[in-house]
């Protein structure tokens, strides 16, 4: 699909001025209003068809849990349909200029975090389909992700325009910024909660001042001693982690005591080896706890039927907690289109591509391969559970405030792709005016007509009978 991509050497190789050529070249081969376009294909897939194929390698009883998540609205169905968008964004025009993508960049992927020296930082959260490819997806997964919830809240046309072309002008304007910056300040930028509280107070009414205050204290006790008081109870004297099921269902409640035993044999080697790709300082951190409990948790939309495991660890005693989370890491629903990994185990793949785009990476992001209790190999990334993690209630936001959460949102993804791709040639291809602001708007408009069709079309094969979609609560 691309031209042979331009490596970080032989960019580094180039002037400023070449880099900028380069970018202002690239317009000759996809024009910045040409990304307006979008136009199913004749040929495009069914979209259940797409995802029924993601499910045949997932846990069958699962399955019906993430139909129904994705049934429940448009905005659910986005969420779990990345791969569906991949299908069509090959399809449409890029600048042929690449950047490590994240891969299902729509907003409730850019949340509050937690940085290892204790900072509460704004910044991407979900890594799974990340690869690199052209930066234009990401951005326009975004915008999409902005008008389907907008539409959810009510908003008119044209308060979704603004909402819109001011996340893409965000994007447009930082990647511009960074361009002007010396290659070290922009790898140590980043958005902390002090910046955003002082970017609020001129933005923001005093009801959204205090939500946003609220946010961040809230953020701050999410972390394992949170996590275990909420999610463990004791069982004979022992700290056991509670079951909650579909979502929360501990390896007893799970499988029969001989597979209940092998299963967790598996888990504590998985943790056991995966100490090996952590930093020699977090590998002797991570050494002074023990594995206690297991369970396996359904998370998210899109992830729903991958293999995922919470794992309870105790340092000094029964009460220094430590949460992680195993997380089943299968190929990029990108890779058909941009092409495979260089890495060869996909839980690599993820934590790389976090690490890239990150501004501050948790401490015990590593990764490890596993044969599991069916003799198949898998691949999994390990991340602590909850780390001051928070994110934002898109149906509790005023126009004014998506806004805001819309611009944060493209200056940050702006940050990670200025960290891996050619800031510069991507700042000269997006230029000083709103063309490509206009064009993406129009994109994501388009784009979230289809979203809905390919909604109901899951609804009608629910009503049909061709998949099992299973309600919660």
């Amino acid at each position: 699909m691309n031209r042979k991509p331009v490596t970080a050497t032989q960019q580094a190789q180039l002037s400023p001025q070449d880099r900028a050529a380069r970018g202002k070249a690239a317009r000759a081969r996809a024009s910045r209003s040409a990304h307006a376009e979008f136009t199913p294909s004749r040929h495009r897939p069914d979209p259940v068809d797409i995802i029924e194929k993601q499910s045949a390698t997932r846990v069958h009883e699962l399955v019906p849990i993430r139909y129904g998540r994705m049934s429940e609205s448009p905005f659910r169905f986005y969420r779990g349909a990345a791969a569906i968008m991949a299908s069509d964004l090959a399809t449409t025009i890029d600048s042929g200029l690449r950047a490590q993508l994240c891969g299902d960049a729509h907003m409730l992927n850019f949340r509050l975090l937690a940085s290892p020296e204790r900072q509460l930082l704004f910044d991407i959260n979900d890594f799974d389909e990340t690869l690199p490819g052209p930066w234009e997806w990401d951005v326009k997964r975004l915008a999409t992700s902005l008008v389907i919830a907008g539409r959810e809240n009510g908003y008119t046309d044209a308060q979704r325009s603004v909402i819109v072309r001011s996340a893409v002008r965000s994007y447009r304007e930082e990647m511009r910024r960074f361009a002007g910056m010396r290659t070290l300040d922009v790898w140590y930028a980043r958005t902390d909660a002090d910046q955003l509280a002082a970017l609020a107070s001129g933005r923001l009414h005093k009801k959204g001042r205090e939500q946003l205050s609220r946010s961040f204290a809230k953020a701050r006790t999410r972390d394992s001693l949170q996590a275990f008081g909420k999610l463990t109870r004791i069982v004979d004297g022992e700290r056991r982690i509670a079951p909650a099921p579909p979502v929360i269902t501990p390896l007893g409640d799970l499988l029969p005591d001989v597979e209940r035993a092998a299963l967790e044999d598996t888990i504590r080697t998985l943790i056991q080896q995966y100490r090996k790709s952590l930093q020699t300082d977090r590998r002797h951190l991570i050494q002074e706890f023990t594995p206690v409990d297991m369970a396996r948790k359904v998370v998210g939309v899109g992830s729903v039927g991958t293999r995922c495991w919470i794992i309870l660890m105790l340092g000094r005693d029964g009460e220094d907690p430590l949460f992680l989370q195993a997380k089943e890491a299968d190929t990029s629903v990108l890779a058909p289109h941009v092409g495979k990994s260089e890495f060869a185990s996909q839980g690599e793949r993820v934590v790389a591509g976090q690490r890239l785009m990150q501004a501050a990476s948790d401490i015990f992001l590593g990764w490890q391969r596993v044969q599991g209790i069916d003799g198949r190999e898998r691949d999994f990334y390990v991340r602590q559970l909850r780390d001051w993690k928070f994110v934002a209630e898109p149906s509790l936001m005023v126009p004014q405030g998506m806004g805001l959460f819309g611009e944060q949102c493209g200056a940050t993804l702006a940050r990670a792709h200025a960290r891996s791709g050619d800031r510069i040639a991507i700042a000269a291809y997006l230029g000083s005016g709103d063309v490509f602001d206009r064009a993406v708007t129009s994109f994501a408009e388009s784009y979230a007509d289809q979203n809905e069709r390919d909604h109901q079309a899951l609804l009608d094969a629910v009503k049909d009978g061709r998949v099992s979609a299973q309600k919660e609560g």
